[in-house]
C-alpha cells in the first residue's frame, strides 16, 4: 500500500469512527437539551458548542495536557496499563468527538425541536412508554437531523488539523491524517501531491454541502 492510500484509509477510518460515536453520544444528549425546560440545558448546551468557536489549537493543548501522562485520568488509568492516549490513534478519536460534538448535537437537537408535542402526546394516548415513543416516534421523525449530523461530522472529522496535530503529531500508519500529510508536503516543497490531495478535499467539501443542502431543501418542502 502507497504511503498516500494508507493516509488517505486512515483519515477515513478516524471519520467513520467518530461519526459512528457521535450519533450514539449526541443523540441522547440531543434529545434531552430539546426536552429539558432546566436552565441547566443551556449551560450544557453552551459546552457544548465550544468547539465552534474555540481555537483547535486551544483545545488540543488542553487534550495534549488530559491526555498526557502527568494527568489525573492517565492516573487513572495506569492500572490498566495505560500511560498516556497522546499521538495515539485513540486519542485522535477522543479528540475528534469532543471537536466534532456540536456539529452532531446541534442538528439532531433541532430535529428533535421541530417534532414538537402532538406526536409524542399522540403516542402516549396509546399506551406508549416514554422510551417506545423515543425510537417509535421521535427517532424515525428526527432522521433528517441525523442524517445532516452524520455528514457534517464525517466532513468535519475529515477536514481536522490543528487539533490532530496538537494531539497526535504525523505518525505514520498512526496518527497520520489527510490534514497533516498535506502541511507536510507543502513543507517539504512537494507541491504535485499537496495539490492532488487539497483539491481532493475541495471537491469533497463541496459535494458534501450540495448533498446537505438539498437534503434539508427536501426535507422542509415534504413537511406539511
Amino acid at each position: 500500500m502507497s504511503d498516500l492510500a494508507e493516509v488517505v484509509l486512515l483519515t477515513l477510518k478516524l471519520a467513520g469512527l467518530t461519526t459512528i460515536l457521535l450519533l450514539i453520544l449526541a443523540t441522547p444528549l440531543a434529545w434531552w437539551l430539546a426536552r429539558s425546560k432546566s436552565w441547566w440545558s443551556e449551560v450544557v448546551a453552551a459546552v457544548t458548542a465550544l468547539p465552534i468557536v474555540l481555537p483547535p489549537t486551544v483545545l488540543g493543548f488542553y487534550l495534549l495536557i488530559a491526555l498526557g501522562p502527568q494527568s489525573p485520568l492517565m492516573r487513572l488509568l495506569a492500572p490498566f496499563g495505560v500511560r498516556t492516549l497522546t499521538f495515539t490513534f485513540t486519542g485522535l478519536v477522543i479528540g475528534s468527538v469532543i471537536y466534532s460534538l456540536p456539529f452532531a448535537v446541534q442538528p439532531i437537537r433541532n430535529a428533535f425541536a421541530a417534532i414538537g408535542d402532538r406526536p409524542l402526546e399522540a403516542a402516549a394516548t396509546l399506551r406508549a412508554s416514554p422510551l417506545d415513543a423515543f425510537f417509535s416516534v421521535a427517532l424515525p421523525l428526527a432522521r433528517p437531523g441525523l442524517l445532516t449530523a452524520a455528514i457534517l461530522v464525517f466532513a468535519h472529522t475529515i477536514g481536522e488539523f490543528g487539533v490532530v496535530l496538537m494531539i497526535g503529531g504525523g505518525i505514520p500508519g498512526q496518527t497520520k491524517v489527510v490534514s497533516i500529510e498535506i502541511y507536510q508536503l507543502v513543507e517539504a516543497l512537494d507541491w504535485g501531491k499537496a495539490h492532488l490531495l487539497a483539491a481532493g478535499l475541495v471537491a469533497f467539501a463541496f459535494v458534501v454541502m450540495l448533498f446537505t443542502l438539498l437534503m434539508e431543501r427536501r426535507f422542509w418542502r415534504m413537511k406539511p
